[in-house]
């Protein structure tokens, strides 16, 4: 069983203190593993708990300049549309650049004047480097979408605030942004991991959308090669069988291109206590390995270690076929859950961000086929809301739309 990490404020404070009191010789267990390891990465790089260091800060004309020509400058209408109205006096919206620099804080009231004071400003670069453990900040480090609640916040001052921020990214898969929402209690509930987790992907639809435009007719398009690594179903590596271990973390150092450590490895991996000695035992192994198969040295460098070179998985082509609108050639893309046997808490949230991501793909297609495909599968067997699209998409008095509400009757009677 996967230990459920604390989130109660009282024990995350007292987890905190703990850690910081002893300058990181007191473990920080049972919190999210994410937080941890930033809380790690953010003692490494000497931040100060009681004061953010200085954010460099942008001039109103050169911000103005730089948002102007930005890819996200064409969503902000789409994210105003969909957030904006979310946010009245307790949230924040943000929206920064691939390096963190904020470009758009949009809010009023009291929360709007908390992170005023913080320094949470456009133009403010807000880093794990620089300030700590935010969620804005840790989502750019780890490269997916981040909840920091509270004291899971590394700089004092920001405790007060909670915050959920995900990754944007162009039609190529870069990252050129981060969404967040930030302020009270409401900014860390699942209602607005949801709102995020759906704003991102509308936006990188619209992205998507415009590139196709501009480039439709020169005959660009992508290529439809087979992935290098297979994480939806028996792991390999450009056809070799790969232990679970090994998927793993490939598709870890994948997901984040700057590399990890062996200690931030050991943490993502495991749910209880994962020794340095036997990631790296698993790394020399794996590196063996992967020199057997491709031409060339597939990892780099062990401080920390990452790739040498891109590794295309077929996660990243369901993504690439959500982010263009195809949702049917997604699902024909995902036969089965990413790793589905493993058990490391990293990989168990990246299969459940994918799995939400196809599902609030089907949610908001208009493809009668792929929401039916999607039901005709176990995830999509008890989604209400998917049953409910077939009904609402499916010809009227047709099989389809019969068997939607046939299954419909049987899961509202399941629910009273």
């Amino acid at each position: 069983m996967t230990q459920v990490p604390h989130r109660d404020a009282q024990w995350v404070r007292a987890a905190y203190e703990s850690f910081v009191g002893s300058a990181g010789s007191q473990e920080p267990d049972g919190i999210d593993p994410v937080v941890a390891a930033s809380w790690r990465r953010s003692l490494r790089n000497g931040v100060d708990p009681d004061h953010p260091g200085a954010v460099t800060v942008a001039t109103s004309a050169d911000l103005e300049d730089y948002r102007r020509d930005h890819p996200l400058a064409r969503a902000m209408p789409l994210v105003r549309d969909l957030v904006g109205g979310a946010t009245g006096d307790d949230l924040v919206v943000a929206v920064s650049d691939d390096v963190g620099r904020l470009l758009w804080v949009e809010g009023r009231g009291p929360v709007r004047s908390a992170v005023d004071h913080v320094g949470f400003v456009e133009g403010a670069v807000w880093r794990e480097e620089t300030v700590g453990t935010n969620a804005p900040g840790t989502a750019l480090a780890t490269r997916r979408p981040v909840q920091v609640l509270g004291a899971e916040h590394f700089v004092r001052p920001v405790q007060r605030l909670s915050c959920t921020a995900a990754p944007v990214h162009d039609p190529a898969g870069r990252i050129i942004g981060i969404l967040d929402l930030t302020g009270g209690s409401a900014a860390g509930s699942h209602v607005a991991l949801a709102l995020v987790r759906a704003t991102v992907a509308m936006v990188e639809r619209e992205l998507a959308a415009h590139a196709a435009a501009r480039t439709r007719g020169s005959g660009v398009g992508a290529t439809d090669q087979p992935p290098d690594l297979r994480l939806l179903g028996a792991p390999t590596l450009r056809g070799r069988r790969l232990s679970l271990r090994h998927a793993e973390i490939l598709h870890l150092l994948a997901e984040h291109r700057r590399g990890l450590g062996a200690e931030e490895l050991a943490v993502l991996l495991h749910p209880g206590h994962l020794s340095l000695v036997a990631v790296r035992a698993e790394i020399s192994r794996l590196r063996r390995v992967a020199d057997a198969v491709l031409d060339g040295p597939l990892l780099a460098g062990s401080r920390p270690y990452r790739l040498a070179r891109p590794l295309r998985s077929d996660v990243d082509v369901v993504r690439s076929r959500l982010r263009g609108g195809d949702v049917r050639g997604a699902l024909a893309a995902y036969p089965e859950a990413l790793l589905r046997r493993s058990v490391a808490p990293a990989v168990e949230r990246l299969r459940e961000e994918l799995e939400a991501e196809v599902r609030e793909a089907v949610h908001a297609c208009r493809d009668v086929a792929a929401v039916e495909q999607w039901t005709a599968r176990s995830e999509g067997a008890d989604d209400h809301a998917a049953w409910t699209r077939l009904a609402q998409l499916a010809p009227p008095g047709g099989p389809q739309a019969a068997r939607a509400w046939a299954r419909l009757g049987v899961l509202d009677r399941r629910l009273s």
